[in-house]
């Protein structure tokens, strides 16, 4: 007769999760304690990994602004790094750069969706200015978008 196989260990389990993407250490822990003998052993796990520099709070933060930065605003990034346990003293050089392109990325994000044009009405402005709040932009932002709205790209450089 077979032997049922035996269960992934801790280790096996947190690398298949780091193959397949970055984790913050917060996140992979959620992901292996119901798998875990007690939480002693899952601390030992995940700072083993740490050290081997398998799992780290830095990269999952570069990964996942990269991914975000271009559909989301900076805000929305922060509150999602915040929700996977990434301390605000991580968080604060990636949002600093985040803000200098924040018009830039709120604009092309706006196009995307809208297209060049400006919006025709009162209620057109309105639908834009909540897409865009849901996307994490500023409102300061918002506002600068919408008064571009529909202009060419040489006179946005100029502003």
């Amino acid at each position: 007769m077979r032997r049922p196989p035996e269960a992934p260990s801790l280790r096996a389990r947190a690398l298949r999760c780091l193959a397949r993407r970055e984790h913050s250490r917060l996140e992979l822990s959620r992901k292996l304690a119901p798998h875990a003998p007690t939480p002693d052993d899952l601390e030992q796990a995940l700072d083993q990994l740490e050290r081997e520099g398998l799992l780290s709070d830095q990269r999952f933060v570069d990964a996942l602004v990269q991914r975000r930065a271009g559909r989301f605003g900076s805000r929305r990034i922060e509150q999602e790094l915040h929700s996977h346990g990434i301390d605000r003293d991580d968080q604060a050089p990636v949002l600093q750069s985040l803000e200098t392109s924040e018009r830039i990325r709120a604009q092309a994000v706006r196009r995307k969706r809208f297209g060049d044009d400006a919006p025709a009405d009162m209620a057109e402005r309105g639908r834009q200015q909540r897409f865009l709040l849901q996307r994490g932009f500023s409102g300061a932002t918002i506002t600068w978008v919408l008064k571009r709205a529909g202009a060419s790209d040489s006179d946005d450089e100029a502003a």
